[in-house]
């Protein structure tokens, strides 16, 4: 069983029948209008949603469906309901690695400030976190949803996904009523006809079948090289998709999609239009995912027109 000390989380009202209460302990500074906005942009519908700061989503743990209902303050709050007590120390593990609740703001900023772009870009957003991927094959679908569309736009599809192969809610509540697929069902699901190309419906296939067949592909902790290699073998995965699993999926503070279209707007809003990602990037290591994320939320301080919403 995972172990944790106050440091991580303060558990109480641990019952078998009622909700589980945990307060999630992280480093300060916490840049929280970043992360709720980063969720509320990418809500699926029937699985999650964020309104008035709180983030709600639908999950499956130990074979049990679960609701989640988290709240941002000087700890990160969190509601569990659908999860037995047992359970509760590997959903703390999936929550802050999703919530980025690991990070040290200090020692990032601390590189990063080196670079006047990035030094302006902390002094905005302190603290500002890398959001990841609930589970793996969630992760993957995401981002075969979002090769070469909006961010509004994959989520309208994911949505689709999950209302024809996703399983109901055993307790539906308000805005959440099935929960994501799993990699078995996708693994053998028909995936056409959800209003996308069918070379993309087919790497959803192809990229369901290899995490059932390789459940250590999205695994954190690999090198970095290695894991975009593995992913770039598969027909449809190329090193955007490569680069932007290790940054959501597997955790790695050094990925870097540079190819990102977004990205690529950003930097040259901020340093005009010679500006060149993968030159500019190398002052960033090992941090280039952090660096990433700042410049996609940096998109929000420029008018609608500027550049094209972050991924």
């Amino acid at each position: 069983m995972t172990r944790f000390t106050g440091l991580h989380a303060v558990r109480r009202s641990l019952s078998a029948q009622g909700p589980q209460w945990l307060w999630l302990r992280y480093q300060r500074p916490y840049h929280w209008p970043s992360t709720l906005a980063f969720f509320a942009a990418r809500c699926i519908p029937g699985i999650e949603s964020c309104l008035e700061g709180v983030y709600r989503r639908s999950f499956v743990w130990a074979g049990r469906h679960g609701v989640l209902e988290a709240k941002p303050g000087v700890c990160l709050r969190v509601r569990l309901s659908g999860v037995a007590p047992a359970q509760v120390p590997g959903l703390i593990a999936r929550l802050r690695r999703v919530f980025d609740l690991d990070a040290q703001p200090a020692r990032i900023a601390a590189a990063l400030c080196a670079d006047p772009l990035m030094a302006r870009l902390l002094a905005a957003r302190p603290g500002l976190r890398v959001p990841k991927g609930w589970e793996p094959c969630e992760q993957a679908m995401r981002t075969v949803l979002g090769q070469q569309i909006s961010v509004a736009g994959a989520m309208t599809l994911a949505g689709r996904l999950v209302a024809r192969h996703g399983q109901p809610l055993h307790a539906a509540e308000p805005c959440l009523s099935h929960v994501f697929p799993g990699v078995e069902a996708l693994a053998v699901a028909e995936l056409t006809g959800l209003g996308m190309p069918q070379a993309r419906a087919m790497t959803l296939s192809t990229l369901a079948r290899a995490l059932l067949v390789q459940p250590d592909l999205l695994r954190s902790g690999q090198p970095l090289e290695r894991a975009i290699n593995r992913l770039c073998l598969l027909k449809g995965i190329g090193p955007w998709s490569a680069h932007y699993l290790a940054l959501r999926q597997l955790g790695d503070s050094d990925a870097l999609p540079l190819g990102d279209v977004a990205l690529v707007k950003a930097l040259r809003l901020h340093e005009g239009p010679l500006a060149q990602l993968a030159e500019r990037a190398q002052a960033w290591r090992p941090w280039r995912a952090y660096a990433a994320q700042h410049l996609w939320a940096s998109l929000a301080d420029f008018p609608p027109a500027s550049g094209r919403q972050g991924r």
